[in-house]
């Protein structure tokens, strides 16, 4: 029996909660959306009252076709994501990441948002589950209010997991030297030189890191001393705790960066991406840090073309939050509990903004068979979205850490497939494009 009656509720205006809403609007269903911060209650990282606020990097990784991120964005645009469409308005230059305006990017979502005449936003706080009419969809994200947070656990029944996220440094564009800095790509791949490139030699390298070591940091409260960090958001200062080279072969990386100077690479790079469409802006890249504000502006005017820089935001860190997904969701994403409660975006446990939005993506869309009376029908395994929605809700681990899209996700090929015609091992980029084309052929077959 189809509902085409049925009012949704949804808690949380991020990017999530605003491609759910979106999508469950132009599907016909009435749409609550719950923000807090329309009531002005901010959390740590928040600064406006937007939907789909970005807060730590601009950018939503790689749109390389042969890359995982890249399939996930070919999977949503056949799905009609409306945080997709919306980047084509903020796009900044990025090389080969989707590198965004969070200002006009955040607008147009809310833009979309307040004029749907099928979204009705409310300015609430929800501090309880018996708040909210069901069927409701929480996005309430990483940085979920204490009151709910509380509540949820004390629904799911299992203690929420935790771990830093961490935000990188903006730079003013008119204090970048450009008599030291060059603009370029890595292997000058993309459009143009996208990047700005500060060379470090070797000497300036290690002064770079000694006073990172020596740099005071800002303490974690008592309830953060044993929360982790994730891998792919790592502070600059943690990442030198595992070995002194470590920055040089993970975001300090030269390989593929010449020096127009020198004709080669220098010894280290730190690289600075466009975070504005105008261009005034710039994010370290790779350069998230729990270092205090003012050993931040002394130690990052240490990187030569950036002695004179004005930073328009500092660094910092913020705890995150999120579900044992594996334990407590259906593979639907609904709570084991309670078949009407979703969950959607970063609190499931998954890692980055466009994986965010994928979940509130699929939410709706099971949120739209099950009130049709259809049968429950999720993205195939072989595809990204099936991979990632596997990988949270299936895929049973002791220690369950927020995963990013990943080839290490997807199924393994056959045997067979992994050899040439001559019995040989094939590459391992004819292997990534192996697993791209199934997954988009089965992606096509699941949507026809």
């Amino acid at each position: 029996m189809k509902i085409k009656s049925q009012t949704i509720s949804i808690v949380g205006g991020g990017l999530a909660g605003s491609e759910c809403a979106l999508q469950l609007a132009s599907f016909g269903f009435k749409v609550h959306l719950y923000e807090m911060r329309k009531k002005n209650i901010m959390t740590p990282a928040h600064k406006t009252q937007n939907f789909a606020e970005l807060v730590c990097s601009n950018s939503f990784g790689s749109t390389n076709s042969l890359s995982a991120p890249g399939q996930l964005k070919w999977e949503a645009e056949k799905l009609n994501s409306f945080i997709l469409k919306a980047t084509k308005k903020a796009q900044v230059p990025a090389g080969q990441a989707l590198g965004l305006d969070r200002h006009i990017f955040s607008q147009e979502i809310t833009r979309l948002i307040e004029s749907s005449p099928n979204i009705e936003i409310k300015s609430e706080l929800i501090e309880n589950l018996n708040q909210i009419p069901r069927p409701c969809v929480i996005a309430t994200g990483p940085l979920t209010h204490e009151s709910l947070a509380k509540d949820l656990m004390q629904h799911l029944g299992q203690s929420f997991l935790y771990f830093f996220d961490a935000i990188a440094p903006i730079v003013d564009a008119d204090t970048i030297d450009t008599s030291i800095a060059w603009k370029a790509n890595r292997y000058n791949k993309g459009d143009g030189g996208d990047y700005y490139n500060c060379p470090l030699n070797k000497k300036e390298y290690y002064q770079f890191i000694e006073e990172i070591q020596k740099a005071r940091k800002v303490e974690p409260k008592e309830f953060e001393k044993d929360t982790p960090y994730f891998e792919g958001c790592m502070p600059i200062e943690a990442m030198i705790e595992r070995g002194i080279e470590t920055p040089r072969f993970g975001p300090m990386k030269p390989v593929g960066l010449d020096d127009p100077k020198t004709g080669r690479y220098p010894y280290a790079v730190v690289q600075l991406r466009q975070d504005n469409k105008e261009g005034t802006a710039y994010n370290m890249v790779g350069f998230q840090t729990k270092m205090a504000y003012p050993e931040q502006q002394r130690i990052f005017r240490m990187i030569p073309g950036l002695q004179n820089a004005e930073f328009l935001k500092l660094g910092s860190i913020h705890r995150n939050l999120f579900v044992n997904s594996t334990k407590v969701l259906n593979s639907d994403l609904s709570s084991k509990k309670n078949p009407t409660l979703f969950l959607a975006g970063q609190i499931t446990g998954v890692e980055g903004y466009f994986e965010s939005t994928c979940m509130g993506l699929l939410a709706a869309l099971f949120l739209k068979q099950k009130l049709e009376d259809k049968p429950f029908n999720p993205p195939p395994r072989e595809s990204a979205m099936g991979a990632l929605l596997y990988a949270i809700t299936q895929e049973k681990k002791e220690n369950f850490q927020p995963t990013n899209i990943n080839f290490g996700l997807f199924p393994n090929l056959e045997p067979q497939e992994l050899l040439d015609e001559k019995g040989k091992k094939i590459s391992k980029e004819s292997k990534k494009e192996k697993q791209i084309l199934r997954a988009q052929k089965a992606f096509l077959d699941w949507l026809s």
